[in-house]
């Protein structure tokens, strides 16, 4: 049977449909906003995933091209292969904030796939998908804990608008998507131009008022379905195993969770298990598992009532207190620009890359076709954490971290047309106990400002957690890898003194309150300044010039009906240019040309002989031409490349001229003046207007 609910978000009407379409998936909800259409469905098999100890859940975003009337541009014509990095950041915008509403020990292979079918270009799929995942789920008979909803945030004019249109969005200062459940954010993303802490926090809370009226919606669709829901499974607790466990390591698991080095730390914490495991072999054979899972727990357990009651985080800082940095700038000869950030025990080391505009990046989308000048890569290495395992391409987190730090910077850098390169970053990182994404913006902005590149500011970043027992809640800043394991948020945030350029935020609990939020903001406003301190130590403005190893360039523009002339038939022309002068030359539509080359004054010579290829002859103006053609009447002279104009006879000297030979023949060079362009573009030169008058000949 169909049902249908809708609600209204940001003046528009927003449709779920269920019992119509997809009817086998364990719930399928077709979602229109506008004339945006995404069908999501969700799954899940009855047979159990023995023996492991993650969800298996599995999140796919895609967007179809005939959504937009297109044929995909692939040798295949069809979508194939790798998703796009629109849709790996979508999957995991839907992924994190249903995640934590599964119940504990869930061991169905569970899948939501939401498909983009019809998009009208002004309301974006990705956060209409998020909501049709939960209510995907809400409806089925997983015992999902939702619902959550989410919204995009713009700021147009000073006043906060949900779910901003494209043109919209062009004018606001910021782009969130918040997502939360009826009573608390559980997630939020987005970048911003500068903007202040207070003004995030509102814009959050402005959000999560539109949200709560779409989880209404949900909850009224699965009143609608009457679908049983199963049972959550029953995690069964041996108190007595509990008990026995606790009495071999609780105190021993308070020392090891004190141990500042993370290496020294995990050591410890694998020595206790294997301890723990021996003593308990001959009582508990076979159940290595269970006895690790306590272990975890208590694990947990210590860590948190150490920071509750003892004010005592795993390292020892003060709660606001940053790891100690060091910073190295220019430590790559060769390279453009590098920087090695380390804090703590997180080390990066951001390396700049400077290309022309050919070197740019072609983005196919449902928007269309776009390019990037700006790209920023992250990767994390299986050495970063002491591991061995096969490097392979980059995964969701790799492909997210990078997107982040790149949003992050991106507010910071020169606009368009005033910095005229292709700017590449990528980060390497070689350490890892925490906040390698936040090193990476650090790390990014130190090696942008060592190659030169004029942005406005230095760009900071830090990750803050919180540790949430009833009322009670502790913010820390610059987590650790443990920290962020065992507490109940990650809340990453990059700026300037002057405000936000970018924020990342999940949390594991139900939610977080205003109070929270704005505790963290400011905790991480004081944190970001004192970092920024320490980068400015190291480099306090960008380089005043560029590496003698990046490539110069030289942009001109010229008329876009000489943009032939530059490429010559097949090519010919530019392929000679780039032969003789050894710099590469790239030329758009509009007439813009740029040269590029490490050589300066190849550079130039080869913008002197494009200026010659495309110059239009002046009248008035002299130019030394060579004779191609002599008749009767006068001499065809070409004054620039693929140029000519006609020396009457009666112009090539003071006197009368009986025969034309008798002053030029072909091939030679003469100096002549352009006397006149008729409407039809033709030239009349003449030899007599260029040499000096006849009085002055005779002397």
């Amino acid at each position: 049977m169909k049902h249908s609910v809708q609600v209204e978000v940001g003046g528009r009407v927003l449709i779920l449909e269920t019992g119509e379409v997809a009817r086998q998936a364990g719930g399928s909800v077709l979602m229109r906003y506008g004339d945006t259409v995404v069908i999501v469905a969700a799954t899940k098999e009855d047979r159990v995933r023995e023996g492991i100890d993650f969800l298996p859940l599995s999140v796919d975003y895609q967007e179809m091209s005939y959504a937009v009337g297109r044929i995909p541009g692939s040798f295949f014509r069809r979508e194939i292969g790798r998703p796009s990095e629109k849709e790996t950041l979508t999957s995991r915008l839907i992924d994190r904030p249903i995640r934590p509403l599964f119940p504990k020990k869930w061991v169905y292979e569970t899948q939501v796939i939401a498909t983009v079918m019809s998009v009208d270009l002004d309301n974006e799929p990705d956060v209409i998908a998020l909501i049709g995942a939960s209510a995907a789920l809400h409806i089925s008979s997983v015992p999902f804990n939702g619902p959550v909803a989410a919204v995009r945030v713009g700021r147009v004019g000073g006043e906060f608008v949900i779910n901003p249109t494209s043109a919209q969005l062009a004018e606001s200062d910021m782009n969130v998507v918040v997502a939360g459940s009826r009573d608390a954010v559980v997630m939020v993303e987005g970048g911003a131009q500068f903007v202040p802490e207070e003004d995030i926090a509102d814009a959050i809370m402005f959000a999560h008022r539109a949200i709560v009226p779409i989880c209404d919606a949900q909850d009224e669709l699965q009143r609608l379905v009457a679908r049983v829901k199963e049972p959550a499974p029953v995690v069964e607790v041996d108190e007595t195993l509990v008990q026995r466990v606790h009495a071999l390591a609780l105190d021993e698991m308070r020392l090891v969770m004190t141990t500042p080095e993370k290496f020294a730390r995990r050591d410890a914490r694998r020595a206790l298990k294997k301890r723990v495991r021996e003593e308990l072999a001959a009582d508990y054979e076979g159940r290595e598992k269970e006895i690790d899972g306590i272990l975890d727990e208590l694990e947990k357990s210590v860590v948190r009532r150490m920071m509750v009651e003892q004010r005592r985080r795993i390292d020892g800082r003060a709660f606001d207190e940053i790891r100690p940095i060091t910073i190295k700038v220019g430590m790559l000869p060769r390279t453009h620009g590098s920087a090695l950030f380390t804090r703590g025990e997180t080390q990066v080391i951001a390396v700049v890359t400077l290309g022309s505009s050919s070197d740019e990046q072609k983005i196919e989308a449902l928007a269309g076709e776009t390019f990037k000048s700006f790209m920023l890569h992250y990767n994390f290495p299986p050495f970063s954490v002491g591991e061995a395992r096969p490097l392979r391409g980059p995964g969701r987190r790799e492909i997210g971290h990078g997107a982040l730090a790149e949003r992050s910077i991106k507010p910071s850098l020169p606009k368009n047309g005033e910095f005229p390169y292709t700017i590449r970053v990528v980060s390497e990182v070689l350490e890892s106990n925490g906040s390698s994404s936040m090193a990476t913006v650090c790390g990014s902005s130190l090696a942008l400002m060592d190659a030169g590149v004029p942005v406005s500011e230095a760009v900071a970043g830090i990750a803050m957690g919180l540790i949430k027992e009833g009322d009670e809640f502790i913010v820390i800043s610059d987590i650790l890898g443990d920290e962020d394991h065992l507490g109940d948020m990650d809340f990453k945030v990059t700026g300037t003194p002057e405000g936000i350029t970018a924020f990342q935020m999940d949390v594991k609990i139900s939610g977080v309150n205003r109070e929270i939020l704005r505790q963290a903001l400011e905790q991480a406003r004081a944190g970001r300044i004192h970092i920024l301190g320490k980068m400015k130590e190291a480099l306090n403005q960008p380089r005043g010039e560029l590496s003698p190893y990046a490539p110069r360039v030289i942009t001109i523009q010229i008329n876009p009906d000489k943009i032939r002339d530059v490429i010559g038939p097949g090519g010919k022309v530019i392929r000679a240019l780039v032969a003789e002068t050894g710099t590469k030359i790239d030329i758009d539509d509009s007439g813009r040309v740029v040269v590029m080359s490490p050589d300066g004054a190849a550079c130039d010579k080869a913008i002197n002989k494009i200026r010659m290829i495309t110059a239009e002859p002046e009248i008035g103006q002299n130019y030394m031409a060579k004779i191609v053609r002599v008749t009767d009447f006068g001499a065809f002279a070409e004054i620039l490349p693929n140029t000519e104009g006609l020396i009457h006879i009666s112009q090539l000297e003071h006197h009368r001229v009986r025969k034309v030979t008798d002053v030029v023949n072909e091939g030679d060079e003469v100096l002549v003046k352009v006397i006149d362009i008729d409407k039809d573009g033709r030239i009349r030169l003449s030899r007599k207007a260029a040499l000096p008058p006849p009085e002055e000949q005779s002397q």
